[in-house]
This record gives structure tokens, C-alpha cells and sequence, in this order.
């Protein structure tokens, strides 16, 4: 009986799922705002999904940089000397910090614009060393095309960043691209820090038809203060984040960022199973939503046309 009473042990041993081993992923983020905490609970959740759950077999720890490069540098020389198993920095900034602190700890990167532009990877398809991630390249021309269809006759774009922000000055380069083909005109206006987004939003009044905000991360984190210009001004906001729709922003065509992160926790995943992160492709988020804010409109002076209601994904009344 007893190698029959075995047997049935290995048998039954093989039907059930691995258990996960104990592990340590550590996330920091530049600033917190709805789009970055999203793609936090989606890495969260992928994790869980697959078996890694916080309490029990997963430390999952999180720091926030509150928008300073300097802390962010800080946080990543931290999570250096802590050595997790894993480390996802979300934003730009937050990854090149990481990527400049270690060499050996792997890393996953998240809501990065232009990974190459920002120096984390030499190649998409093969990156090679402890880095791999996700990027959230937005759409410009789309985003363009967008505003058109709301704004037939805008002829100026007034682009509202960070100049220090690496994702941002991409994006730049690419709406600039994007814009002479469409036939329009760019005008910049940058603020370095949250509290200089009011001010960087009113220079616009009266140079732009429209304001176009990309995912950066500064101006996103203190949105409030560019709506209440465009409100005050009737001049139309469009965002790049579709989260940034409910506080204020006429219409975005974006990522869903819980999307975003759980495609970047299943990378997480690959990793923690054993995979090289070198040997992973960096990956374009996957999705579309397009989202728009019928009172947002409203207050700013502009009738959003049935066929952008229609085909939205989310309205908000």
C-alpha cells in the first residue's frame, strides 16, 4: 500500500499549481497622480493573478519621489542597497534614476515615452543587461486628429511641459512632427515644478487655440491649476492621459494606465519565473480609450461633435 499511497502523493503534487516563492518587488514613481497609481494597482494585480500575493509571499513595497529628481535619485540608490527581486520604476525619470543605480538587480520599467530617447535601452527588441519594460508612447497624430474633429478651426497647439522631464521633450519632437503635417502651428510653454503649471498655462491665453498637455508627469500632477486658466479663458484643454479627463481636460485618447500596469506586471511575472530581462522585448502598451468630459467642454465654450460622443469610450456628463 505505501508505494501506491506515494504515487498518489506525486500525482496529486503535480495537479496542484507551484506555489510562488517569497519575493521583494520594489516600485517607485516619480509623483502620484490617477494615471501613476493606476499603473501601480495594475502591477499589483498582475502579480496577485499569478500567484504573488502582498502579506503572504510578496513584500511589495512603494516610494514616491513627490515630483523631485533629486529624491528620486535618493529612492533608487535605496532600492539598490535593499536588493529586491525586482525593481518597476514608473515614468521616465524615475527609470533613469534606477537604471543609473544598479547594473545587476533586475528592472521593469513602466509609462516611458520614448525608452531609447531616455536612454534606458540601446534596442527595443533585444535591450540586453537587467533592463526591459513597457512603454506608453502616445499617439500624437491621433491626438491631433482628435482635436481637430472638436476644433475644426484651430490653426495653433499650445503645448504645455516640463523641459526637464526627457519623456516630454520627445513627445515635443513628435508633435512638432506631427503638427506640419496636420497644418498646424506649435507654441511651447514649459513650467519645471507643479507650482509654476498656473502661470505656464495662462502664457498660453492668447497664443494658442488649444492646449495639448502629453504625459508629463509635473504638469499632470497639478493639472487643477492649467484647467482653471482654460475655464477662465474659454480656451479648449486636451489631455494625452486619459485619467486626467475627470478633473478637467475637454477629451483624451490614451492607455487605460491599469491596463498599462498589468501588462507591465505579467512582464514583472516573466521575470520573477526566471527569465532574463535583457531577453525581453520592450513592449508598446497595448489599448485605446478615448474618454471625454461633456461639462469640461461646456465651461470652456465647446460643443463636442455626436460622432466623438459616439464612438467614446467613457463620457462624462
Amino acid at each position: 500500500m505505501r508505494p501506491i499511497l506515494l504515487a498518489l502523493a506525486a500525482t496529486l503534487a503535480l495537479s496542484l499549481p507551484a506555489k510562488a516563492d517569497d519575493v521583494t518587488v520594489a516600485v517607485t514613481a516619480i509623483v502620484e497622480h490617477p494615471a501613476l497609481d493606476a499603473a501601480r494597482k495594475g502591477v499589483l494585480d498582475a502579480l496577485t493573478a499569478a500567484g504573488y500575493k502582498e502579506g503572504e509571499n510578496l513584500k511589495f513595497v512603494f516610494e514616491s519621489a513627490q515630483g523631485n529628481p533629486a529624491t528620486a535619485a535618493q529612492i533608487a540608490r535605496q532600492f539598490a542597497g535593499d536588493e529586491p527581486n525586482v525593481i518597476v520604476p514608473i515614468s521616465t525619470p524615475s527609470a533613469q534614476a534606477v537604471v543609473s543605480s544598479t547594473r545587476d538587480i533586475p528592472v521593469v520599467f513602466t509609462a516611458v515615452s520614448d525608452p531609447l530617447g531616455a536612454q534606458l535601452v540601446k534596442n527595443m527588441d533585444k535591450p540586453g543587461g537587467n533592463v526591459t519594460g513597457l512603454s506608453d508612447m502616445s499617439p500624437v497624430a491621433e491626438h491631433l486628429a482628435l482635436i481637430k474633429e472638436i476644433l475644426p478651426d484651430v490653426k495653433t497647439i499650445g503645448y504645455l511641459y516640463n523641459s526637464g522631464e526627457a519623456n516630454s521633450v520627445s513627445l515635443l519632437a513628435v508633435l512638432k512632427t506631427e503638427a506640419e503635417k496636420a497644418g498646424l502651428k506649435v507654441v511651447e510653454s514649459a513650467a519645471t515644478k507643479s507650482a509654476e503649471v498656473q502661470g505656464a498655462a495662462r502664457a498660453l491665453v492668447g497664443r494658442a487655440d488649444a492646449i495639448y498637455i502629453p504625459t508629463d508627469n509635473t504638469i499632470i500632477s497639478a493639472l487643477e491649476g492649467a484647467v482653471a486658466v482654460a475655464e477662465e479663458s474659454k480656451l479648449p484643454l486636451f489631455t494625452a492621459d486619459t485619467d486626467s479627463v475627470s478633473r478637467g481636460s475637454i477629451a483624451a485618447l490614451g492607455f487605460n494606465y491599469y491596463d498599462v500596469g498589468k501588462q507591465t506586471g505579467e512582464i514583472v511575472v516573466r521575470v520573477l519565473k526566471g527569465e532574463n530581462p535583457g531577453d525581453i522585448a520592450v513592449k508598446t502598451a497595448a489599448g485605446s480609450d478615448l474618454v471625454v468630459n461633456k461639462a469640461a467642454a461646456e465651461k470652456m465654450g465647446v460643443t463636442l461633435p455626436q460622432g466623438v460622443l459616439s464612438r467614446a469610450t467613457k463620457v462624462i456628463e
